[in-house]
């Protein structure tokens, strides 16, 4: 194998090893959040991402598409926000303020939602990456978790792997040549 191919090979694995790492990171700081605090989206550094479950929004946002969300402090009517209710979050348009109290309204739905407090919303919907929510809405399941450690182990192995097959391949020819010069 050339130099050139093992290298490449390498800052393969390590990218792909790094992006495992950080998917099974924010999957445990998110249930972390979920299951202790009952903060349905974490947002560290002021971003989430939130999969779309229902067709309240179309034809924006359709079913398993992927939101990148925004915290803000500064909401408009028309700004498309994902809010917190109880463990659930919903993702509709404003379509009215009151001080602290704020009215949403999804774009397919006929009625309005009921008035939400200011604090609940976590952010604005900046971007969209289609079908991407039905991918990550697997990995946050117990078989997407174990998939994805599956993954980082066999990608941290694998060359460690060939590597002592390798040198037990070469301690063999080793051995042959000790037993052939004893025999002489």
């Amino acid at each position: 194998m050339s130099k050139f191919k093992k290298t490449i090979g390498t800052l393969s694995r390590a990218v792909l090893l790094f992006i495992i790492s950080l998917f099974l990171g924010i999957a445990l700081y998110s249930w972390n959040a979920e299951t202790l605090v009952g903060n349905a989206m974490p947002m560290p550094f002021g971003f989430g991402i939130s999969a779309v479950l229902s067709g309240s929004m179309e034809p924006e946002y359709s079913v398993d598409d992927l939101v990148i969300v925004k915290k803000s402090d500064d909401y408009k009517i028309g700004d498309v926000v994902v809010y917190q209710s109880e463990n659930s979050l919903i993702m509709h348009r404003i379509i009215s303020i009151d001080g602290n109290e704020i009215i949403t309204k999804g774009d397919a739905n006929n009625i309005e939602d009921s008035p939400i407090k200011r604090e609940y919303v976590k952010g604005k919907g900046i971007a969209r990456i289609r079908k991407a929510g039905a991918v990550v809405m697997f990995l946050k399941t117990p078989a997407g978790f174990l998939i994805m450690l599956m993954g980082a182990i066999v990608l941290f192995e694998l060359p460690y792997y060939k590597e002592r097959r390798k040198a037990i391949d070469e301690q063999e020819k080793i051995k042959e040549e000790i037993k052939k010069i004893k025999n002489q």
